[in-house]
């Protein structure tokens, strides 16, 4: 991970006391599953989490009944891309700025009220939506952003289409530039600005990628040179960590070589390359959720029969990994694939060859290290910020169910209780 333990971004914190009592607590961080359990939360931080306690409690603390229930930690995806909204890109290009900001808005609170408590946003975000989050002027998962990732010219991160004309995807205002570098100084310019704007990590893409207009995912990205150089850069300002966009072998052993901490996607890894990222404690972000999408109608067969190829190989990939001990975060490239159902992904990575349980450590703690703050957030326990959502599915015999609309009864937050279908908190 990276050098420096990052600052963790806050939500706003609920203040005064509450008892929530009853839930079975799964968590992967302890041993089974607690029936009755007892979680205290004091200013938004857990004062107490274990069996539940006999007694009167003080008057006027709140207590909130979820008899019946699981309570787990609140989830924690490493992938997202909250700027990628469900409108025609034609018509995205006809909005003003605030159309904009409030349809990213909306995919914000619909990935908090999934059950994700914290996310990594990869390419799209400035640091303004970071910060509103943290300020409670915009309500969503507390953020780490790559700000924009690094490609060539023509490469992963390039939108412009091969005439030169208008961008393959919308390119809205208030978005940041696209990380379009070529030489060395492109690249120390680059990172050196991203670091200026507050990214918590820098994003590259090491191979094509399969949504690029003039690229293909076998292609060449940043270099193993180039990743070294940023690697570098970052240890001068604060160890920043490298993810890397990775489609291929030889680009994700490019990455780790150069120092990257992360590998997304990786659905084409070679036994070696798995060897070498084990060796480096280097993480996998499978993101099967894209990977395994139905890509609807009116494809050719030829780009149909591409797509299954890649799935094969791509699953198959990823299970060798899984099987050779490399650690696996949740991320799902939600916006690729639609915002609001990021627990869908915990089905896959059992498909993929976790258990429920190792799947439920995926989409909590191992997020949380893969963010550096492993020590506030990612279990139930004392000590850490009050995270944690509430469902009336056991997790760990239906977790295909987690990211049905309205699977979470509850969803809690730095202690506040951000979501609540039924009303039964207060």
């Amino acid at each position: 991970m990276s050098r420096t333990r990052p600052r963790l971004p806050l939500t706003p914190i609920a203040e005064g006391r509450v008892v929530f009592r009853g839930a079975t607590l799964v968590d992967s961080e302890t041993d089974a599953p607690l029936p009755e359990s007892e979680v205290e939360v004091q200013d938004g931080v857990v004062r107490y989490v274990g069996p539940r306690r006999e007694g009167s409690i003080d008057d006027g603390v709140r207590v909130v009944d979820l008899t019946g229930a699981w309570l787990t930690p609140g989830f924690v995806d490493v992938h997202v891309h909250l700027a990628m909204v469900p409108t025609a890109v034609e018509r995205q290009r006809a909005w003003f700025a605030e159309e904009s900001v409030l349809a990213v808005a909306a995919q914000l609170r619909a990935t908090l009220e999934a059950g994700v408590t914290t996310a990594r946003d990869l390419d799209g975000l400035t640091p303004g939506y970071r910060q509103a989050i943290e300020c409670g002027t915009a309500v969503g998962p507390r953020l780490h952003l790559a700000v924009s990732m690094l490609s060539p010219t023509g490469g992963h991160a390039d939108p412009v289409l091969p005439n030169g004309s208008m961008p393959a995807w919308a390119i809205r205002p208030e978005m940041p530039e696209p990380g379009v570098v070529d030489t060395d100084d492109d690249v120390i310019r680059a990172v050196r600005r991203l670091i200026r704007m507050g990214a918590d990590v820098i994003k590259v893409s090491a191979s094509g990628g399969s949504g690029s207009p003039t690229d293909a995912p076998e292609d060449t990205g940043i270099t193993e040179e180039q990743v070294r150089l940023i690697r570098r850069l970052a240890d001068e300002r604060g160890g920043l960590p490298i993810t890397a966009h990775a489609l291929t072998d030889a680009a994700a052993r490019a990455a780790v070589r150069g120092g990257a901490s992360v590998i997304e996607h990786g659905y084409d890894l070679s036994d070696a390359t798995i060897d070498l990222m084990r060796e480096h404690d280097t993480v996998l972000v499978p993101t099967l959720s894209t990977l395994m999408r139905d890509i609807g109608q009116g494809v050719t067969a030829e780009r149909r029969h591409e797509r299954e190829n890649m799935r094969r190989r791509g699953m198959d990939s990823i299970r060798r990994a899984i099987a050779a001990g490399v650690p696996v975060a949740l991320g799902t490239d939600a916006g690729v694939v639609p915002h609001g159902r990021n627990l869908g992904e915990l089905a896959w990575l059992i498909e993929a060859g976790l258990t429920p349980e190792a799947a439920l450590h995926a989409g909590t703690m191992a997020g949380a290290r893969v963010l550096g703050i492993e020590d506030r957030v990612g279990s139930v326990a004392v000590g850490k910020m009050a995270d944690f959502v509430v469902t009336d599915t056991d997790p760990l015999t239906s977790l295909d169910r987690l990211c049905e609309p309205d699977a979470m009864r509850m969803v809690v937050q730095s202690g506040r209780v951000v979501v609540d279908r039924d009303r039964r908190a207060g």
